[in-house]
């Protein structure tokens, strides 16, 4: 199936959109423009004075984006870029300051669904998971290239599983009888070293799911990006301009709430999200994806 048929419901965006208030003239960065569904909601707002700057590492998804937000006033300016380079980009295009800053973490359905990014342990791909392919390592190189401990410490730190010893010993073992290539394989490697075919009675998250976001995380460097994002912003904000990440798992969201507290406390941003806002029950059911996001909002002082 080719990931780029399935359209992307962008999470939370309606919620963001009644939190946000940007002047008609306003620039605003769309950190991870996917297929361009938040900045379309939000550029709504927005007169021909306006600039969107998205960035995607995934040039499918700009593509689409620049289709979609050709219908809105504003002019739209799409970068190939990761978002740890926003700065050194905005500066590129002639842009010193902006009025909002908006990151989306999680992946979306159409890559998960596109076996060229290998993520999905709900079909056999090849083990792959840059989302971005200038990067060098797959997670195929880790798979079985890393030692034990190497992978044991990965998947203890990024997917924060309990067994993940049991895990690596299982995958170092696996890879002596042969290489793991495909997501299936390792997601049968995971499934076999937990004594589990399948989610429990007690839980609906696959047995693979911890091993397979460590995995992402690490061979893109999603955590450090996302640092450098978080430090980047206080830099580029106007002066009453809004922050807005969603994430996705603990790792990310304490990131982003660490953040937001140290910079109130300087004096730098207000907190507007006291408890990051969930979806509602409405709206995880119309959107799978949603159920575990988190949206926290910041707004420069």
């Amino acid at each position: 199936m080719n990931g780029s048929t399935i359209e992307h419901i962008p999470v939370l965006a309606e919620t963001l959109a009644e939190q946000i208030s940007l002047p008609p003239d306003g620039v605003m960065v769309d950190a991870t423009i996917g297929q361009g569904g938040h900045s379309f909601l939000l550029g709504k707002t927005l007169g021909p004075e306006a600039v969107i700057v998205g960035f995607d590492v995934d040039n499918d998804a700009l593509r689409r984006a620049r289709s979609k937000l050709e219908e809105l006033a504003c002019r739209a300016i799409l970068v190939n870029s990761n978002f740890s380079h926003v700065s050194e980009k905005l500066r590129e295009s002639g842009i010193e300051r902006v009025d909002f800053v908006l990151a989306d973490l999680g992946v979306s359905s159409a890559q998960l669904a596109d076996a060229e990014f290998g993520l999905s342990f709900q079909a056999n791909m090849p083990l792959d998971m840059r989302l971005d392919k200038r990067l060098e390592h797959t997670a195929a190189d880790i798979v079985n290239k890393e030692d034990e401990k190497s992978l044991a410490d990965l998947i203890y730190q990024f997917g924060e599983d309990r067994a993940s010893r049991r895990i690596a010993r299982s995958i170092v073992r696996q890879r002596r009888i042969e290489p793991i290539t495909t997501t299936g394989q390792l997601a049968q490697t995971v499934c076999r070293a937990l004594g589990r075919k399948k989610p429990g009675r007690r839980s609906r998250m696959h047995p693979a799911t911890r091993t397979f976001q460590a995995l992402r995380i690490a061979v893109n460097n999603e955590l450090e990006n996302l640092k450098q994002l978080l430090a980047s912003a206080p830099r580029l904000l106007n002066k009453d301009g809004y922050v807005a990440i969603i994430s996705f798992h603990s790792l990310e969201d304490r990131l982003v709430k660490n953040d937001f507290k140290q910079n109130a406390d300087a004096g730098i941003y207000r907190i507007l999200t006291k408890k990051p806002i969930v979806p509602t029950r409405q709206q995880v059911l119309d959107n799978r994806r949603a159920r575990s996001a988190k949206l926290r909002i910041a707004q420069k002082q």
